[in-house]
């Protein structure tokens, strides 16, 4: 009988990780989303400032990779908390 029983808990230890692993994947694509429209955002709006003021242009390149670097840091943080989860 205690055999049976501690079948029964490591097929559902097997199954519960199965489970929250497959759940961190489907989070993690959906954390994805965040950062990607961010960029896509930041992009959008420093090729409308260099087009509206393109002495600008300079300034702006610079501000836009920094918003792309600290908005994509938040998606590598997601990923590397993925592996850790």
């Amino acid at each position: 009988m205690d055999a049976l029983i501690m079948a029964a808990e490591e097929v559902g230890a097997g199954l519960s990780g199965d489970i929250s692993g497959s759940l961190a994947l489907i989070g993690y694509g959906l954390a994805a989303i965040g950062p990607g429209v961010g960029i896509g955002i930041v992009a959008g709006n420093a090729v409308q400032a260099m087009a509206r003021q393109p002495e600008a242009a300079g300034m702006v390149r610079t501000t836009m990779f920094l918003g792309i670097a600290f908005t994509e840091a938040l998606a590598l943080i997601g990923f590397v908390l993925f592996f850790i989860a």
